[in-house]
């Protein structure tokens, strides 16, 4: 007999796959220095910090951070509206 249900366990463990993979790519940063301006990426593709010709620039990394956060949300959308018109 088909269980409905059944598939719950495998989404709550990909779920919980996934928060752990998200919370040690926090843990990661990448630096890269480039013609007098320095940034630090975490592994979860958050600007930790710009620096410009030696001086901190939080403004920018703030800047970028929200430009990642709208372009998740676009691919977001649009995921959601793919997998409705495929349903």
């Amino acid at each position: 007999m088909f269980n409905p249900l059944k598939g719950l366990g495998d989404i709550q463990k990909l779920q919980q796959q996934a928060r752990t993979m998200q919370n040690a790519l926090q843990q990661e940063e990448v630096t890269v220095e480039r013609n007098g301006i320095t940034v630090v990426l975490r592994g979860d593709q958050q600007v930790k910090e710009v620096t410009v010709d030696g001086v901190l620039e939080n403004r920018i990394a703030d800047a970028i951070n929200e430009a990642i956060k709208k372009t998740q949300e676009l691919a977001a959308k649009k995921l959601i509206e793919i997998s409705q018109a495929s349903a």
